[in-house]
């Protein structure tokens, strides 16, 4: 009975609604276009998705307006735009683990055939942080300190990818986290109350502690070193643990190619405005646009490469 009331919920979220009409290539947008971003305002995709409706707006004289939608790790906003119609005028701006981990542990109520991505645009600055006075300094240093002191890890929820990979991280390094505890937002507070000792965050989020100096950085969750912090080294060259995480733009299935390429045409127009270029710099974020079928690929590779992520989910 659990099984078929699953069944038939997904089939309730994926179905489209069939009132209203479609757009069409020529007329795209013919209504308002709604961005929804299954967080909190204020961190880097939702900084960008704002840029992006901005030149939505300006380029085709249709509103565009960014919708925060945070729960149950972004399941909530991307269950919005499963239910949304493959027309383009509702667009998620989803992290890598609404696609990958969070269908792999069962959470979602859509599946691997329900959206399309449009492009990827952002390899976020994940970094773990901590009090500037905290008596360690890297990750063998946590290491050491954990084993004879309680360390509280804070993080985004425990089937958000960035916990997985740095679970796994610990567990390599041989890490003792005494508790940990999701928050929707990992920032200067969280450290400064005492909610957690050790934070899993973006630098967007910390910005404003870092350079007044009352937080440091232990590792980056990162590709490359960031470029303001190019003193702390990341996470696989300190672990060897290599898994990144991004954002990127989808719309339901079935959306007409043509509408894609015009979301992504303006997509890639306002990733060259001043904004997109100065948050970049300031925060150490990867912006670019990987599109088409190159954004499939890096979908599917990491859709693969999450498999050895799962132990470390619903821990």
């Amino acid at each position: 009975m659990l099984k078929i009331a699953k069944y038939l919920a997904l089939a309730a979220v994926v179905a489209a609604p069939l009132s209203a009409p479609y757009a069409t290539a020529a007329d795209y947008p013919n209504r308002p276009v709604k961005f929804v971003v299954p967080w909190p305002p204020g961190d880097l995709e939702d900084v960008l998705t704002r840029v992006i409706a901005e030149e939505m707006a300006s380029e085709t004289g249709k509103p565009a307006t960014v919708v925060n939608k945070p729960g149950a790790g972004g399941v909530v906003g991307a269950a919005d735009v499963a239910r949304s119609r493959p027309d383009g005028l509702m667009i998620g701006s989803f992290v890598a683990d609404l696609v990958t981990t969070q269908l792999m542990s069962g959470n979602a109520p859509y599946d691997q055939n329900t959206f399309e991505p449009v492009g990827i645009f952002l390899d976020y600055p994940f970094v773990l942080a901590t009090k500037a006075d905290a008596p360690y300094n890297n990750m063998a240093e946590l290491a050491a300190y954990s084993k004879a002191h309680k360390v509280s890890l804070g993080h985004f929820g425990y089937q958000a990818l960035p916990t997985a990979i740095t679970y796994k991280a610990a567990d390599q390094q041989g890490i003792v986290f005494s508790s940990d505890a999701a928050f929707d937002e990992n920032n200067c507070s969280t450290l400064a109350n005492g909610d957690a000792d050790v934070i899993n965050t973006t630098t967007q989020l910390i910005l404003s502690c870092l350079a007044s100096g009352e937080v440091k950085l232990l590792a980056s969750l990162t590709r490359d070193r960031l470029s303001i912090a190019p003193d702390v080294a990341t996470l696989k060259e300190q672990t060897g643990v290599a898994q990144t995480t991004w954002n990127g733009l989808f719309v339901k299935k079935g959306t007409p190619e043509a509408i894609k390429q015009k979301i992504a045409a303006i997509a890639e127009k306002a990733l060259q405005r001043d904004e997109a270029k100065n948050l970049s710099a300031n925060t150490g974020a990867g912006v670019y646009w990987i599109g088409g079928k190159d954004a499939e690929q890096v979908i599917a590779d990491d859709y693969a490469n999450a498999q050895s992520l799962m132990q470390y989910i619903n821990r």
